[in-house]
């Protein structure tokens, strides 16, 4: 696929994807939706991409959905079909069905908020695996603003976040938070007021550093465990992907280096 609203570049074993669309703050198209979900796949396929960061191009990191471009243009399309306009959304939205779950399935992402971080913007973000903010950036989870409902399992994610109330706040009013007040609230895990990019970079290399399998298999029990209160259950997908690594060969290499006193060899 040929990129024309994102940019992706490699550094190191961390693959960085740019939304890129400065002029309009980087707003959300289904275009971009289908770039993106494509770069990751791509990158998840790539044995020398170990972790990604998103983040936005020039001031913004995204500033929602592009209003035009997706919800007058529905509402036109709607209008001039007689169609209702979720019937009119429903190709638009195709490409971003399976977003959360590609997410919760992919190597790690890390999200660099270097700006305006408004609707989309940030339900795109929410189930990666770390959020970091500029202190300065604007927030909002905003749907109810444009007449709208919360998407990507927005309305589970926030409140795993940050909280019943926190969330309950967001959602109703739309307001706008800082990067310092939703680091506070435990929305993003963590604020700087320095250069986000190069704070972002140094956590996913973190990430990619680790042995590839585990890595998967730690996300999948994270995933499936997080919010499950039968612990029994917790505890036998536990131990299944305990046996996997147990007899991997990556369990080897750890154990090898270790009282070899060097640096494990994974990819």
């Amino acid at each position: 696929m040929e990129y024309e609203q994102i940019t992706v570049t490699d550094d190191g074993d961390v693959r960085v994807i740019t939304l890129n669309r400065p002029e309009k703050l980087n707003a959300w198209t289904p275009r971009m939706q289908a770039e993106m979900t494509h770069a990751v796949l791509a990158g998840n396929n790539d044995p020398s991409v170990g972790a990604f960061v998103v983040t936005g191009a020039g001031r913004g990191f995204c500033a929602g959905a592009d209003i035009a471009e997706v919800f007058a243009a529905r509402i036109a399309d709607a209008d001039e079909t007689g169609a209702s306009v979720g019937e009119a959304a429903a190709g638009d939205d195709s490409a971003a069905d399976d977003w959360v779950d590609l997410v919760r399935n992919s190597k790690p992402l890390v999200a660099a908020i270097n700006g305006a971080s408004i609707g989309v913007g940030l339900t795109m973000v929410l189930s990666m695996d770390r959020l970091i903010a500029h202190s300065e950036a604007k927030i909002s989870c905003r749907f109810v603003k444009m007449g709208v409902t919360p998407e990507l399992a927005s309305s589970h994610m926030l409140v795993q976040r940050c909280g019943w109330g926190a969330a309950t706040d967001l959602a109703l009013s739309g307001r706008i938070v800082t990067g310092a007040e939703a680091g506070e609230m435990g929305l993003v895990d963590e604020v700087t007021d320095g250069d986000v990019l190069e704070v972002a970079l140094a956590r996913a290399r973190s990430y990619a550093e680790n042995p590839p399998t585990m890595v998967q298999l730690t996300k999948q029990l994270l995933t499936a465990n997080g919010s499950d209160t039968d612990l029994g259950a917790v505890q036998r997908r536990e131990m299944e992907a305990l046996n996997v690594a147990r007899a991997s060969d990556d369990h080897r290499e750890a154990v090898a280096a270790f009282l070899e006193k060097r640096a494990p060899k994974f990819r």
